[in-house]
């Protein structure tokens, strides 16, 4: 199994030409980037194949959630575009998740992908959940269970808050994954639950996707690489 990448960078923008153009006039080319819904549904597997001639490892975030079957088919193709990366929303329940891991390896030439399970969106909190989900147990404790579902299917690691990521570490064996990363007197934006690099790396993330803070910067090479360093930094002081 492929490991995930300390730093993902969200490719948020309307067409491909933006993305590849934002990459290489930044000096980006062949970071880890997730490509997500907007940027996918807009240009398709064309680009993926062309992140990967720039030899990008791909977090393709579609959260898949649909009946098992259909998910095991959709796993199934987008695992033969050779993505890192790929996941699916827990919620869809153990049945489905466990369809997915099955299509990954059945589309998977070579390495199987990363599968990753959406536990609570970072947009959400527990207003949300008890009011609009009429979710009534406390968001902690949903994140821990879908979690734990989650490893029992087999999937490799949850995407979740800073918040939660202690949470998965210490009742799973999952790789955790958190977005919602922003440098110390950054927006929040659309996002409720949000922690800086240093609080990420405390929590125990193993990975982070970060988006508009490294995008909007005036220098978006030194953003990238200032807050890559934040999150190793400890590891990194370890061993010298």
């Amino acid at each position: 199994m492929k490991k995930l990448k300390p730093l993902y960078f969200a490719l948020d923008f309307q067409t491909g030409k933006e993305a590849l153009d934002f990459l290489k006039r930044n000096d980006l080319t062949g970071i880890p980037v997730k490509v997500g819904m907007e940027l996918f549904y807009k240009e398709g597997p064309a680009i993926i194949h062309q992140l990967k001639e720039m030899e990008h490892e791909i977090f393709l975030d579609l959260k898949l959630h649909d009946i098992p079957e259909t998910v095991r088919r959709a796993m199934r193709n987008l695992a033969s575009m050779k993505v890192d990366v790929v996941n699916v929303h827990a919620q869809g329940g153990e049945d489905m998740m466990k369809a997915a891991k099955i299509g990954l390896e059945e589309g998977a030439q070579g390495h199987v992908p990363v599968l990753l399970a959406v536990t609570v969106l970072t947009s959400s909190d527990q207003q949300m959940l008890k009011e609009q989900l009429l979710i009534n147990r406390p968001l902690a404790e949903v994140v821990k269970h879908y979690g734990m579902r989650a490893e029992k299917c087999g999937v490799d690691g949850v995407v979740c808050s800073v918040e939660e990521a202690g949470i998965i570490k210490k009742h799973t064996t999952l790789a955790a994954l958190t977005p919602g990363i922003r440098l110390a007197g950054g927006e929040n934006h659309d996002q409720k639950r949000v922690a800086t690099p240093e609080k990420a790396r405390e929590n125990g993330s193993d990975a982070m996707v970060v988006g508009r803070a490294i995008r909007d910067a005036e220098n978006p090479e030194d953003i990238y690489k200032t807050i890559k360093e934040a999150f190793q930094h400890e590891s990194i002081n370890t061993h010298t």
